[in-house]
């Protein structure tokens, strides 16, 4: 079938949306309903780990499926529950809340600070956040964001996120006051450009906010379950926050997120939390398959193997086309470009069969599968040395 036979215009117009419709994908690649193939250098947003319709959770889906799909999140699973403790056990923090994506684990995040803020600290209930931050689509975490042209949407936004400047501790503390009851940030701002907080500032913060009596809320929902080649991106630090938030690679491909705190700062009562679809039997089982595949023997070993292989290559290519600087950790890397012509890269490259992001005018974001070959990061960086070449 031909993109012009699906009833594409019953769904609501939210992006520009290129004509075509994909059908199927295996591993590193998808198939358009015109037989066309494309490496995918996307997965989705960094969401499908583990590559398209992987055999681990194609087996998790249908085992679970057969058995308990859901039961409520009124009364407790088995899948829900061991893909807790997994995540209890890797990440040092005590308690789990899943949600369906990262916005609602996030919004989960500021509400569980609030509610602490009002009982510890006094009726506290701001969250220092960050300037080209991206915290997700519901009210409370766009405002909590930074984001370019977003601070006249929906208005009015909700109040209580002052923003400072990332690795700029004195922007931090500036803003500082009574009412503060956390701050919070990703351990790289994905959508700004894979902009990494430096380890010397996220050891600063989690000092600072010991210091001060606040938490420190770690948005993960790009850089967690091995994106950046540790399964935390906190581990690269050395810094363990008070509340994280998990999403994209958490469920493979599959809508689930995970909001982990420390028990000190669990203080949700009876009802102040829940959702119908949260932490249902057929997610949390896909879940502990990723958390099993991710979490094998040399899995994140091969993980900054591949991250150096694309890093080295694009770095060359940086090299040989005059262009800036590469940045990132593992598989979560980009490329500035040195002019604003990511737009045009990314058409064209979809044009050629590669599928490629840009965040940002002058840049390019790498978010392969991070079972990803050699072969498939050396295929992407020469056709995107074939682009350079006749667009830069």
């Amino acid at each position: 079938m031909k993109s012009s036979d699906y009833p594409l215009n019953a769904l609501m117009q939210i992006t520009n949306r290129p004509e075509l419709v994909f059908v199927s994908g295996e591993g590193s690649w998808l198939s358009d309903s015109e037989g066309r193939r494309y490496l995918d250098f996307i997965q989705g947003w960094a969401v499908n780990c583990l590559g398209h319709s992987p055999k681990e959770i194609v087996d998790a889906l249908d085992k679970q499926a057969r058995t308990l799909i859901n039961c409520s999140p009124a009364f407790y699973n088995e899948p829900s529950a061991r893909l807790a403790q997994m995540i209890t056990a890797t990440s040092g923090l005590d308690r789990v809340f899943f949600a369906n994506s990262g916005a609602e684990a996030n919004e989960g995040a500021i509400k569980l600070a609030r509610k602490w803020g009002g009982l510890h600290r006094k009726g506290a209930y701001k969250i220092i956040t960050f300037d080209h931050a991206f915290h997700g689509r519901t009210l409370a975490t766009m405002s909590a964001s930074g984001k370019p042209n977003w601070d006249k949407l929906f208005e009015p936004k909700v109040p209580g996120f002052p923003k400072a400047d990332l690795n700029d501790l004195a922007s931090v503390k500036a803003l500082l006051a009574d009412d503060v009851a956390a701050i919070m940030l990703e351990p790289t701002q994905g959508e700004a450009g894979v902009l990494p907080a430096t380890k010397d500032f996220l050891q600063a913060l989690r000092e600072l906010t010991q210091r001060e009596g606040m938490l420190l809320i770690l948005d993960e929902v790009q850089t967690g379950i091995g994106r950046t080649g540790t399964l935390y991106g906190f581990e690269h630090s050395g810094v363990r926050p008070d509340i994280m938030t998990l999403g994209k690679g958490i469920g493979g491909g599959v809508p689930l997120a995970a909001l982990v705190a420390a028990e000190a700062v669990c203080c949700f009562e009876t009802g102040d939390q829940g959702g119908t679809y949260n932490g249902n039997a057929l997610m949390a089982a896909v879940g502990c398959a990723v958390m099993q595949t991710v979490g094998a023997p040399g899995f994140l070993q091969r993980v900054n193997e591949a991250g150096g292989v694309l890093r080295a290559g694009l770095l060359a290519l940086s090299l040989k086309h005059g262009l800036g600087e590469v940045r990132g950790d593992g598989l979560l890397q980009a490329l500035e470009l040195g002019s604003d012509i990511g737009a045009a890269l990314v058409e064209q490259a979809r044009v050629e069969g590669l599928l490629l992001n840009s965040p940002r005018p002058a840049t390019l974001r790498f978010m392969p599968a991070l079972n990803v070959s050699d072969a498939e990061i050396r295929q992407m960086l020469a056709g995107l040395d074939s682009l350079l070449a006749r667009l830069k």
